[in-house]
């Protein structure tokens, strides 16, 4: 265990250049969810766990020469969980997660947002980490028509990233808060796309409760 996190931290090294390292606090006991999404969650660490094993022991990397990663949607508003559910499914795995700052990717000067990207993918696929691309509608918008040469690069771009994504055979994480803005041929490519929906006033409730210390003092009635 000890001789893989020191792998890690030393493979992990290049992409904490370029992304965020989150160190994952939440475990399964901590995120309160209907049993619907829980579920999804759930398969796609199942999906993680036994890839090896439907991929090379079964033989179905020789079948795929793409889309062997594990690309994943998190939909909903501001303060539904998402990336509480990352850094459970990190933890769970046991794997590093990143989070990409979009502000120090994309980039105004042409062919710099492509480099990025491959210094990104690359040094995740080295790491073995979770890349983790909050509001990624900012990034994998859908795409315009083509008025002037900045939408023409733009356009570029995405299609960049989506060869980039169709080529990482790690895990990464969107999360939106506007799924109408992401472009169709994204969601192609999503293995799981999960709604994370507003709270009702049961899981509120139950959320409050989990999130009040044991040593809080608090009324009886409320625990």
């Amino acid at each position: 265990m000890h001789l893989c996190s020191a792998a890690r931290a030393q493979s992990g090294h290049d992409l904490a250049t370029l992304a965020q390292k989150i160190v994952p606090k939440y475990t399964w006991d901590d995120i309160i969810l209907h049993p619907n999404q829980l579920m999804q969650l759930q398969e796609i660490c199942k999906e993680a766990e036994y890839r090896n094993l439907v991929h090379q022991k079964w033989g179905f990397a020789e079948k795929l020469s793409l889309g062997k990663g594990l690309n994943v949607l998190f939909s909903g508003s501001s303060g539904t969980d998402k990336t509480m559910a990352a850094e459970v499914i990190a933890r769970h795995l046991q794997l590093d997660l990143y989070k990409i700052d979009l502000s120090q990717i994309v980039s105004k000067y042409i062919g710099e947002t492509e480099k990025n990207l491959n210094r990104i993918f690359t040094a995740a696929t080295n790491a073995n980490a979770i890349l983790f691309f909050d509001e990624a509608d900012a990034l994998f918008g859908k795409r315009s028509e083509v008025q002037d040469a900045r939408d023409r690069y733009a356009n570029i771009e995405v299609g960049y990233l989506l060869q980039k994504m169709e080529e990482y055979e790690g895990i990464a994480i969107l999360t939106t808060n506007l799924r109408n803005n992401m472009d169709e041929a994204f969601e192609r490519r999503l293995r799981f796309i999960i709604e994370f929906p507003l709270p009702d006033t049961k899981n509120r409730y139950l959320i409050w409760q989990r999130i009040f210390p044991k040593n809080a003092p608090c009324s009886p009635a409320w625990i």
